[in-house]
């Protein structure tokens, strides 16, 4: 069983950073793949970013290549979301999530968090 916490949204205005957090409890983080999803209003939940659970390989959504970085440290059970250059259209609440193995398909993943808002000022 892991249980998700994210915090670190919030308002900021476009070209801004934010750097997201997702606290994990379970013994079991160091073996899990990590994700981040958003969801923005009116929108269906999509894919941002996963990581390896060694943290040596890490896919990124096109829309937010080269301007989110994704990162673990499984000595602290967190894995992060780091976002630069941040756009309006970037607005969404930011889920982390755990999976087996690292997938940009939702359905893989087996433990989410409540989520993160986020919102970009143009």
């Amino acid at each position: 069983q892991v249980q998700l916490v994210e915090s670190g949204g919030g308002l900021v205005q476009a070209g801004g950073s934010l750097r997201l957090s997702c606290a994990a409890s379970g013994s079991t983080f160091g073996t899990n793949a990590m994700g981040w999803f958003r969801q923005a209003p009116g929108k269906e939940r999509e894919f941002v970013a996963t990581i390896t659970w060694s943290g040596g390989n890490k896919y990124y959504a096109d829309s937010v290549k080269g301007r989110f970085t994704i990162s673990r440290d499984n000595a602290k059970n967190t894995v992060y979301l780091q976002m630069n250059s941040l756009k309006p259209e970037d607005t969404a609440v930011y889920y982390c999530a755990a999976s087996g193995r690292a997938t940009i398909v939702e359905y893989e993943h087996n433990y989410w968090g409540q989520g993160t808002q986020v919102t970009v000022s143009s």
